[in-house]
């Protein structure tokens, strides 16, 4: 797990806290959207198979 999915946990939560424990303004909802969006790019970037292979492993010719 790394910071940004951490940092995505933590704005549901904090969304969860503000929606269910006050009576939040409708800003407070953008906490949930961005948490989301965070930890769906973070989980995207995490699968992403180009980012997991080293330059040397790469067939290009570029990179010879």
């Amino acid at each position: 797990m790394d910071l940004g999915i951490l940092g995505g946990i933590a704005l549901i939560v904090a969304w969860g806290i503000a929606f269910f424990a006050f009576e939040p303004p409708g800003w407070v909802h953008l906490l949930l959207t961005v948490g989301v969006f965070v930890i769906i790019a973070r989980v995207v970037v995490r699968g992403d198979p180009r980012k997991a292979r080293l330059p040397e492993q790469d067939e290009s010719p570029r990179a010879k």
